[in-house]
């Protein structure tokens, strides 16, 4: 990892683990140097029940993500999702600083404070993400970025992602098993939304659904942040096994008939045409029409579409998705899809594809499928931004710190010609002793 500022994503979902490794260019833009991927069989509804599988396909991912990218990949940023993530709003009210500036050791101080205020989390669950929405800055609302303005007092509203402390476990001792390390857990609606959302549309309102393997993934945004988020468990596997089930086939078959002859819209079936489907263990093959196989398909997207539009409805948020929805994940690359999801959701939709890649191996990876995993990559990128910039404002601390215990314990002067205080000009006058001992105070609690 000498390159600089390289990072590795890596997805474990229900039906695929996939790795990207991924460094910025001199525009802010992706560039993918390398990517894995292997099929995921240790994985149900996005939980793990079989830890040497899910070993097992992470080192193979890995092994060959590290292969085209000629890196050694140790830290990654890994995606978790089911239904056992959930999210609650905390609130928090903190005074700025003495001098009046809101800086981010002000917004560090709310956030935990805002994580330690929280009610009704059981033992069993712990925090993964705790993400400001808005700030009350004094009597100013709606404040998304508060740093720089000028104040008392700051409250607002904290979006906090929980997780069963269990299951996070079992995903951990896969990472360290397959012998890598978490530089970061990223909950995947999060990353899905990072990866396709465009700032318009997360400023003007509106919903991803992530249709993977074992589950969909929604998230909300409104004014900027995230506002809701949800997991629903049924996707693109349960069609899958719809099909097996129909058409009296194996999973591994109906998979294939679902890629390359789904349709999961009636409406838009262009071509009825008649489809072989391949005998069991020596049995004859069986033929049928094109349409049948979409009936199947159709049913059981309209009960996860009606499934996220229950949840939309149930979030408060519907009548305010400007933007529509974005469809992203496997299960979306069904012809018809949006289509369908137009009708059900009453919303405008599109495809969702992944933004901000500038080069490498990008044809590979600009697919709906890896829109979490590349999300993960955002996310890292950003949780280095972040990094970096509070280590700035620790350092500008420590120098703050410097200068005031300097002026703090400097001797009076005994000059004569200095002229009285009275007399200075009001900007040249000597600082408040008590003063800048509060201020020393207050950067010594951070």
């Amino acid at each position: 990892m000498s390159r600089g500022k390289i990072v590795v994503g890596l997805d474990i979902g229900t039906t695929k683990v996939c790795a990207v490794v991924a460094e910025k260019d001199e525009f802010g833009k992706m560039n993918i140097l390398g990517m894995g991927r292997s099929n995921s069989e240790g994985l149900q509804r996005a939980t793990v029940i079989n830890i040497n599988k899910t070993v097992d396909a992470i080192k193979e991912a890995v092994s060959e993500a590290e292969h085209t990218s000629s890196i050694k990949i140790k830290g990654v940023n890994v995606g978790i999702s089911g239904e056992h993530v959930q999210f609650v709003r905390g609130n928090a009210e903190v005074s700025i600083n003495p001098l009046g500036i809101v800086n981010h050791a002000d917004v560090l101080r709310f956030v935990e404070k805002a994580k330690k205020n929280l009610k009704y989390i059981d033992i069993d669950r712990e925090i993964i993400h705790a993400i400001p929405q808005e700030f009350i800055v004094d009597d100013q609302e709606g404040v998304l970025d508060p740093i720089g303005m000028a104040g008392i007092s700051m409250k607002g509203s904290v979006y906090v992602v929980v997780g069963m402390k269990m299951r996070i476990r079992n995903i951990e001792h896969c990472i360290a098993h397959a012998g890598l390390e978490i530089k970061a857990m990223t909950f995947e609606p999060i990353a899905s939304g990072l990866a396709v959302i465009k700032e318009s549309e997360r400023k003007s309102g509106v919903v991803v659904i992530d249709i993977g393997g074992g589950t969909t993934d929604i998230a909300i945004y409104s004014r900027g942040v995230i506002r809701h988020s949800g997991v629903i468990k049924v996707a693109a596997v349960d069609v899958t096994n719809d099909v097996a089930i129909g058409l009296k086939t194996l999973h591994e078959i109906a998979e294939d008939l679902k890629v390359k002859h789904g349709c999961a819209y009636m409406r838009e079936l262009m071509n009825d045409e008649e489809i072989q489907v391949q005998g069991i263990e020596g049995r004859p093959p069986k033929n049928f029409m094109r349409s049948a196989l979409t009936n199947i398909i159709e049913a059981r997207m309209i009960e996860i579409f009606e499934l996220v539009r229950a949840e939309l409805k149930k979030s408060g948020f519907y009548d305010y998705l400007n933007a529509g929805a974005i469809i992203t994940g496997g299960g979306s690359l069904i012809p018809g899809t949006q289509g369908l999801a137009q009708e059900i959701l009453g919303l405008d939709v599109r495809i969702g594809y992944p933004e901000g890649i500038s080069g490498g191996i990008k044809k590979d990876i600009n697919n709906p499928m890896y829109a979490t995993v590349m999300g993960l990559v955002a996310h890292a990128f950003d949780d280095m931004e972040q990094h970096q910039e509070q280590m700035e404002a620790l350092r500008e601390n420590e120098r703050q710190q410097k200068e005031i215990a300097a002026q703090i314990d400097a001797p009076a002067s005994d000059s004569t010609d200095e002229p009285p205080e009275s007399d200075m000009p009001q900007n040249a006058k000597k600082p408040d002793k008590s003063f800048l001992l509060k201020i020393k105070n207050w950067l010594d609690q951070i």
